[in-house]
């Protein structure tokens, strides 16, 4: 979900996380599939200098093999991708201190005679490692390849950046499988404890870098890529979280933004109260189409009343999943989660709730543990960390369970299926070490050159309101928005032709679509 409770609101759907996240994909095990990640054996790319005019300099290599904490696929990238570490200041107001380093990746543009320069991805979460998704997705950004050098990083906090580490992958198989909704105040005052610890422990494993791994100094990262890379101007592909990402960066730098895309909108205006209810009804909305389209495709779907029935009766006693493990509530609802981020997964739920109902859990499992970041070998990756981190790092609301009761209902209204599991997503922050910056971010832009803002209508992560919301808060005359009638998290990937067409035809030449562009 994204930075939703637990899910990513900003793009996700777990109850951990009030974010959103489009990567999920890239970890996803189910039978016949692997993720495994293999531990690293290069050496890490050499970082960057700086230059006489002070801009950083980068030394690009070849790329590491990838790390488990990136959630990585188990092979390197091709000989056609170089890495480097960008060296950044890890407190910004001490431009002299101690430094951090931003892992990147690149592959150079094919037609260098027409290079446009440099676009940087972000593909959200927060917690999302670009170095991994970038070349997982490459494919689908061949034609903006010919004149783009593709650029995507690990944000600080993320994967090779400094990756928040919490809880061993022992304490986190426990963590996630643990009950989400509690129903009376013994499970209220276990579910806080449990949030607390967790807390505790990203506290002493990542206590230097907590504080510094904000938006905002991911936006200012950003700005000394740009530089390190030649740029004049930052021209930039933001998914999900990453349109959040694209628009504090246009607020704090709205003269250096080039051409920039936002995909799947982050509504910025929102608090993660206001956030969690419009992904409730994100997810609610995508799964009522999951179950709308299914009798078109199968004769055995389930009913929501099915779903709800057995999600009721694994909050009482799971089932067999995988390696001894068990599907437990909470691991199941992220399965479902999961599986509405995109209608290619559509088919996998309904064989899971199928085998679940028939004792089962081995798919559903495979889908939560995906939400999760965990690799079919039983390591996770840092997204759910780093999501959390950077989450709290943001937002300066914390709620109590008593605060969070009382919202149960309005949740519950909203979906039978999500609302208790998002509602209590809302525990994120509690007993966290660090301050949030903000109530919810500024991404005013006035002075910027035009942003493209799309809009899918079918989004459970961002829910489609959120693009008319970012283009109102960008600013007048900033940003161009156009909508895509679909399903799943997205619209660029999604392969609908005149979504890419329309978005290759502004990034590649400069051509902005007509106010409010329908494709469907």
């Amino acid at each position: 979900m994204e930075r939703v409770p637990a899910v990513e609101t900003r793009e996700r759907a777990v109850p951990r996380s009030i974010r959103s996240c489009c990567l999920l994909a890239l970890a996803l095990v189910l039978p016949g599939c692997t993720s495994d990640a293999p531990a690293p054996t290069a050496a890490e790319p050499r970082a960057s200098s700086s230059t006489k005019s002070g801009a950083p300099r980068l030394s690009w290599g070849a790329c590491p093999a990838p790390d488990v904490s990136e959630g990585a696929p188990a092979k390197k990238p091709g000989n056609d991708w170089e890495c480097a570490t960008l060296r950044a200041p890890l407190d910004y107001a001490k431009p002299h201190g101690d430094t951090i380093g931003i892992a990147l990746i690149r592959a150079k543009a094919t037609d260098q005679a027409h290079r446009i320069g440099s676009l940087i991805f972000n593909f959200g979460g927060p917690g999302g490692s670009g170095v991994t998704s970038l070349p997982a997705f490459a494919d689908d950004y061949k034609s903006l390849r010919a004149r783009y050098d593709l650029v995507s990083f690990d944000p600080r906090g993320v994967g090779r950046s400094e990756g928040v580490k919490c809880l061993d992958d022992k304490e986190l198989d426990t963590y996630y499988a643990a009950g989400s909704t509690p129903t009376s105040p013994e499970e209220q005052q276990a579910l806080v404890n449990r949030v607390e610890k967790y807390a505790d422990g990203c506290r002493k494993h990542s206590h230097q870098v907590l504080p510094h791994v904000g938006t905002a100094n991911a936006a200012r990262d950003m700005d000394l890529m740009r530089q390190a890379l030649g740029d004049d101007k930052l021209h930039y592909f933001g998914v999900s979280y990453g349109t959040e990402l694209g628009g504090v960066y246009a607020h704090l730098f709205p003269q250096r933004v080039g051409r920039a895309l936002f995909d799947a909108v982050v509504d910025p205006t929102t608090d993660p109260v206001q956030g969690a209810l419009g992904q409730t009804r994100g997810f609610q909305l995508a799964l009522d189409n999951y179950l709308a389209d299914c009798p078109h495709q199968h004769d055995n779907c389930p009913t929501q009343q099915q779903i709800t029935a057995l999600l009721d009766r694994l909050g009482k006693q799971p089932i067999p999943g995988a390696d001894g493990r068990q599907l437990t509530q909470s691991l199941a609802t992220s399965g479902i989660a999961q599986s509405l981020y995109s209608k290619d997964f559509w088919d996998y739920l309904t064989e899971g709730v199928e085998d679940a109902e028939n004792g089962d859990g081995r798919v559903l499992l495979a889908l939560g543990d995906a939400m999760n970041g965990r690799s079919q070998d039983g390591h996770y990756s840092s997204l759910q960390a780093s999501l959390t981190a950077i989450t709290c790092a943001d937002y300066a609301q914390r709620y109590s369970a008593q605060q969070i009761s009382t919202l149960v209902p309005e949740f519950r209204k909203v979906s039978p299926v999500f609302g208790d599991f998002m509602a209590w997503g809302l525990t994120q922050c509690t007993g966290w070490p660090v301050k949030g910056e903000w109530q919810n971010p500024d991404v005013s832009a006035k002075g910027a050159a035009p942003i493209l803002v799309v809009g899918n209508t079918g989004d459970p992560a961002t829910p489609y309101e959120g693009a008319r919301k970012m283009v109102q808060a960008l600013g007048p005359g900033v940003a161009t928005e156009m909508t895509y009638q679909g399903q799943g998290h997205g619209a660029y990937d999604s392969g609908n032709a005149c979504v890419k067409n329309a978005v290759d035809a502004y990034l590649l030449n400069g051509t902005v679509p007509a106010h409010d562009k329908v494709c469907s």
